[in-house]
């Protein structure tokens, strides 16, 4: 078969690094894979793996964006797809009118995949326009047959994204030299228990509510606890980042609660943590850092909604905890911290898995 898969650029990010696994599987299965996007730093990766790219800016919410469709309607004509999978709102809206133009007898079969719990409202509900939609969790299902009740559910194929087993699994410990330079970069760690949340300075990810869960277990329960904070700052929102470093200084937490910055070595802070957290306030249609946590081993406590919701309830039950339960939050990473729990083996949210049924989706189409 001849693939395209549609995004709006590879500059890192779940989507383009889904994108990128699954062309690699492609060519390894003896397929003809293609992408367009405006490129990005994973191009290059992409290229190297065996896949063809076709640079396209489509990813710009403006009606100039409009004027590609004809274009790219003559290239799917030339190209003659076997599949087309868009991935993304505005490209799937530029990809699917130049698709919509063409003769339906012979035409690329249309794929959609939701990634995201959008935004409710006729831009988003292109991702529902597949001939097939892959929906990555079970919240990403209920989100579409909650929001589009016209969409017919025998269209809908959930595939849960995975996680590559050799990378996350129970027993992987960081090196010995990795130990020592955490150590020496982030000496008040040392000696107590670390809880890790991770992901962006933004408002939604939970990181005042983390800095009053500290608060309290250090200050009035007397636990000897270290939260550390893993994420970069957002450009757009510097003024929330600098909310969060005076909270902490004006509550005198500067020695229990750390800020790392961006890392981009997880895997290996995951497999040090006593408790990783999830506190987003709104729904994730995934949660690929709860998996991966959990993957390794590492008891996760997280809000009770989304796909968090649904990789808790498979692998560690008793890690969720009610949306903005303060105290529910507090007695249950008490408990956490005082229990020996461990998650269950993680074999249904599986990379290869995905892949599999990804591919098994399209081979039924044509």
């Amino acid at each position: 078969m001849k693939i395209l898969q549609v995004l709006p650029a590879l500059e890192g990010g779940g989507v383009e690094t889904g994108t990128l696994e699954l062309a690699r599987y492609l060519v390894d299965q003896g397929h003809e894979s293609w992408v367009v996007s405006a490129g990005g730093a994973m191009k290059k990766r992409l290229l190297a793996e065996g896949s063809h790219h076709q640079d396209w800016d489509l990813g710009k919410k403006s009606v100039m964006t409009l004027r590609h469709v004809f274009a790219v309607r003559r290239w799917l004509r030339e190209q003659a797809f076997d599949i087309v999978h868009l991935r993304s709102r505005m490209p799937a809206w530029i990809v699917w009118l130049a698709w919509r133009g063409l003769p339906k007898q012979g035409r690329p079969r249309l794929i959609t995949t939701v990634h995201g719990l959008y935004s409710v409202n006729r831009y988003s509900k292109i991702m529902c326009s597949g001939e097939r939609v892959i929906v990555v969790s079970d919240a990403a299902h209920r989100y579409v047959t909650q929001n589009y009740p016209d969409v017919d559910p025998a269209r809908l194929v959930t595939i849960p994204r995975g996680i590559d087993p050799d990378w996350y699994y129970p027993g992987y410990r960081p090196s010995e030299a990795w130990r020592a330079i955490f150590a020496s970069s982030f000496p008040n760690c040392q000696g107590k228990k670390l809880l890790v949340l991770p992901g962006r300075l933004t408002r939604l990810k939970g990181q005042a509510v983390f800095i009053d869960l500290i608060d309290r277990l250090v200050n009035q329960l007397d636990l000897p606890v270290h939260g550390l904070i893993v994420g970069g700052e957002d450009p757009k929102r510097a003024g929330y980042a600098q909310e969060l470093y005076a909270a902490v200084e004006s509550r005198q937490l500067t020695s229990a609660i750390t800020f790392t910055g961006a890392r981009d070595d997880i895997r290996d802070i995951f497999a040090e943590a006593d408790l990783v957290l999830s506190l987003s306030t709104q729904p994730e249609s995934f949660g690929r850092t709860v998996l991966e946590a959990l993957s390794l081993g590492r008891p996760v406590v997280g809000y009770d909604h989304g796909g968090v919701s649904d990789i808790l309830a498979e692998l560690y039950p008793s890690g969720a905890v009610e949306l903005n339960d303060f105290e529910g939050l507090v007695d249950t990473v008490a408990q956490q911290l005082a229990g020996s729990n461990k998650p269950k083996p993680n074999t249904l949210f599986l990379r290869q898995r995905m892949l599999e049924q990804t591919l098994t989706t399209y081979q039924e189409l044509i």
